[in-house]
C-alpha cells in the first residue's frame, strides 16, 4: 500500500506571509518521510468542513507548482479539480505543464463540482448534477485528444476546439494518470472504467461499502470490456495523530482495513499537520503498510 498526503487548510497562527514557509517545510518533510504522494484541494473559498469561507485557501494548481520546486519524488495532484471553474483545455494545460515541469509526477484529478456557494461566490454557473457529470465526460474525452497524436477539431456539446495542440507533450507516457474523483454507482465509477486510471472513494464509507463501490467499478469494467486491475484504487480519510487522538497503530490498522477492501493508495488529510505527525508516518506507519 501507497500512503498519500492531503493538504486542505493553511491556517496559521502567524497569517499570511507564513503560508509559505510552511508548506515548504511540510512538503519537504512528506517527502523526507516517504509519503507516494502530495495532494491539494481544488477550492478558491475555504469549505465548511474546514472552517469556512473566512480561512485561507491557496489556489490548487498554483500551490502543487510551488511544491514541485521543493520535491524530487513525490507525485501531484488535485483531489479533485471541479470541471466547471476553467475551460477544458486550459485544464488539461495546466496539468501538462506541471507533468513537464516535475518531471512526470502529475495527476490530473477531476471531478464533476459541487461547492455551491464558491460558485456563487465567484460567478461561476453550477449547472444541474447531471450536466456537470457530462461535462466531466467531455473533459475526459478533450484530455484524451489533447495527450494524443490527434491535434485537430474537438466538437462536443459544452466545447468546440479548432485545434487541440498541447506542445509540450507530458513526460509521464502515455500520459499524467487521471484519477476520477466521487462513487457515484452509475455515472462517475463508470467514468472511471472508461476514461480513469484511478478512482478516490471516501474511507469513511467503511471496508463494507468500499468493497460495494469497487465491486461497481468491476462490473463497470467488464462492461468496457478493460482489466479492472488496470485501475488504482485510493481512498481519502483523516487522521490526527497524538495523545488523546490516534496512535501510528491505530492508522496501520486502519490501512490493513482499507487494503482489505481493496484499496491500493490510501490518502490522509492530516489535521494536526506539521513535522513531527510527518515524521511518525515516515518511521512508524509507511514502512509498516508497505506490504499490504
Amino acid at each position: 500500500m501507497r500512503i498519500g498526503l492531503h493538504v486542505s487548510n493553511y491556517t496559521g497562527p502567524d497569517g499570511p506571509a507564513a503560508i509559505g514557509p510552511r508548506l515548504a517545510e511540510v512538503a519537504r518533510s512528506a517527502e523526507d518521510a516517504g509519503f507516494a504522494s502530495f495532494w491539494v484541494s481544488d477550492h478558491f473559498f475555504q469549505t465548511h468542513e474546514e472552517g469556512g469561507s473566512h480561512l485561507e485557501m491557496l489556489e490548487g494548481w498554483s500551490v502543487l507548482a510551488f511544491v514541485a520546486g521543493l520535491t524530487q519524488r513525490m507525485s501531484l495532484g488535485t483531489l479533485v479539480s471541479g470541471v466547471t471553474y476553467r475551460n477544458p483545455g486550459v485544464l488539461v494545460k495546466t496539468a501538462t505543464t506541471l507533468d513537464v515541469l516535475s518531471g512526470g509526477r502529475a495527476w490530473l484529478g477531476i471531478g464533476a463540482a459541487w461547492y455551491k456557494r464558491e460558485h456563487t461566490g465567484l460567478g461561476i454557473p453550477l449547472p444541474p448534477v447531471g450536466e456537470r457529470l457530462d461535462r466531466l465526460e467531455e473533459t475526459l474525452r478533450i484530455a484524451q485528444q489533447m495527450w494524443s497524436d490527434n491535434d485537430g477539431r474537438f466538437e462536443g456539446r459544452f466545447t468546440t476546439m479548432k485545434r487541440t495542440v498541447c506542445v509540450p507533450q507530458p513526460v509521464a507516457k502515455p500520459h499524467p494518470p487521471i484519477l476520477v474523483g466521487g462513487g457515484g454507482e452509475r455515472r462517475t465509477l463508470h467514468l472511471v472504467a472508461r476514461y480513469g486510471d484511478a478512482c478516490n472513494l471516501f474511507e469513511d464509507l467503511g471496508p463494507d461499502g468500499l468493497r460495494h463501490k469497487l465491486d461497481v467499478l468491476r462490473r463497470h469494467c467488464d462492461t468496457e470490456q478493460r482489466s479492472y486491475e488496470t485501475i488504482e484504487r485510493t481512498s481519502l480519510g483523516v487522521v490526527e495523530l497524538g495523545p488523546g487522538a490516534a496512535s501510528a497503530g491505530d492508522v496501520v490498522r486502519r490501512c490493513r482495513d482499507l487494503a482489505g477492501a481493496g484499496i491500493q493508495h490510501a490518502i490522509f488529510i492530516v489535521r494536526n499537520l506539521g513535522p513531527v505527525p510527518l515524521e511518525v508516518f515516515g518511521k512508524e506507519i509507511i514502512p509498516e503498510v508497505a506490504g499490504f
